[in-house]
């Protein structure tokens, strides 16, 4: 369960890290006629899709990066407390499993 939690944490790394990389190329305004650039903007465009619209600001591009900057947050928070949650189950059933093998925890 160890593994999972990290797997988690992984992928809550890479969905947050794509997510400012769009943010910062919307700032720099990069060519979004390039590819990459292009996959960047879907792929981040898609993973805050279910916060837009949350903040309105003057400015286009204050208003993606508060906005996906809000959804980077969520992520983060969430998938470490996910990953959080999953290695303390795995450490306290380890615990419960190494009393149980040595004879000393209590019958159920």
């Amino acid at each position: 369960m160890l593994l999972l939690a990290r797997v988690i944490k992984l992928i809550t790394g890479l969905v947050v890290a794509v997510i400012v990389v769009g943010i910062v190329l919307h700032l720099l305004d990069a060519n979004a006629g390039n590819s990459l650039v292009s996959a960047v903007y879907d792929v981040a465009g898609w993973l805050a899709s279910p916060f837009d619209n949350v903040f309105h600001l003057d400015s286009a591009k204050g208003t993606i990066a508060v906005n996906w900057g809000l959804a980077a947050l969520v992520y983060a928070i969430v998938g470490t407390l996910i990953a959080s949650l999953i290695a303390r189950a795995a450490i306290a059933g380890r615990a419960t499993w190494w009393r149980r093998r040595r004879g000393t925890a209590e019958p159920v």
